[in-house]
């Protein structure tokens, strides 16, 4: 593809607003619309992004090459199906879905267009991600913590599929083995969800991960820790910093000597990458790093530790 990709945003709420910011900066793509059920809403970013705005996805139908799907999760096999079936490329937000069921079906109705399906796990394109990923090899024990003060945004779900659910998917493509066993705890906090959660994921080549996700705490920690044999990363998603340990002989002593790196990762903006990594997909027809089965993948997992959370909130001695 050499002209321009004609791209709409679908749902310019908090989000979808930076979706369709973005695309009106690339110069290889032309912003034909915005969507939202919000009127307001949508004449305000259409102004913004210096395009039209519309009150419905079929709008876009026949005047776009591909979409940003940035609506509440419910509403993404609605919104997906006509697009999806128009042939319509498409970046759908993370959790692809709400169920199984209606994430396969998502993903069957891409793979029957052939068009390419991105599924928005942001945290994949965290340039501090992608360098401990290019630095680690078999991970033994990975702690992931997720934590943050309390949004009224995204309460409509909970703490695992809102949060936790980023760091399943990075323990998937590092471990890249099949999940035996999960445990996980939780319970609501502020809402009638489940807002604060630990989950341990126990893997057939013998990783153990434990992953705690918190909505409700007093501050900030966004950090990833991997150990393997004879070395330990340590990844601040926030100061964008992994820190390093691993011992180097010490002649004479009887234990070696640890040694402490520190590398500080040139930061980039996710969702800007994530955006560009979209467009270079429907550009060159390559498969995305975050592909329909992919985020089916982590769907299911998230899925199954809020299973258990739910059974031990009812069933105290489950």
């Amino acid at each position: 593809m050499t002209a321009r990709v004609r791209v709409g945003v679908v749902g310019v709420g908090y989000l979808g607003r930076f979706h369709a910011l973005i695309y009106a900066r690339m110069p290889e793509v032309e912003l034909v619309g915005v969507v939202d059920t919000n009127s307001e809403t949508a004449a305000r970013v259409a102004s913004e992004a210096g395009c039209p705005a519309f009150g419905s996805s079929e709008a876009l139908l026949g005047r776009v090459d591909a979409v940003s799907v940035v609506v509440p999760t419910s509403a993404h096999l609605v919104e997906a199906r006509p697009l999806l079936k128009a042939g319509v490329h498409m970046l759908l937000e993370k959790p692809i879905a709400s169920t199984l069921e209606e994430g396969e079906e998502i993903v069957r109705l891409a793979d029957d267009a052939k068009v390419i399906l991105q599924i928005g796990h942001l945290e994949r394109f965290n340039a501090g991600v992608m360098a401990l990923a290019a630095r680690i090899s078999r991970p033994r024990f990975i702690e992931a913590h997720r934590m943050s003060g309390f949004s009224t945004r995204a309460t409509d779900v909970d703490v695992v599929s809102d949060l936790m659910i980023h760091d399943i998917d990075i323990i998937l493509s590092l471990v890249k083995s099949d999940i035996t066993a999960i445990s996980a705890v939780g319970t609501p906090v502020l809402t009638s969800h489940v807002d604060i959660a630990n989950a341990r994921l126990e893997f057939a080549n013998g990783t153990v991960a434990n992953v705690i996700a918190s909505r409700v705490s007093e501050k900030t920690m966004r950090r990833f820790r991997v150990f393997e044999k004879n070395r330990y990363e340590s990844l601040d998603f926030i100061d964008q910093r992994i820190d390093t340990a691993y011992p180097k002989a010490n002649p004479g002593e009887k234990w070696p000597e640890v040694v402490m790196d520190r590398v500080n990762v040139m930061p980039v903006k996710p969702l800007d990458a994530e955006i560009a990594a979209f467009i270079d997909s429907v550009r060159g027809g390559n498969p995305p790093l975050v592909d329909g089965r992919v985020g089916q993948e982590a769907l299911t997992v998230a899925l199954k530790v809020k299973s258990q959370i739910l059974a031990r909130l009812e069933n105290p001695g489950y």
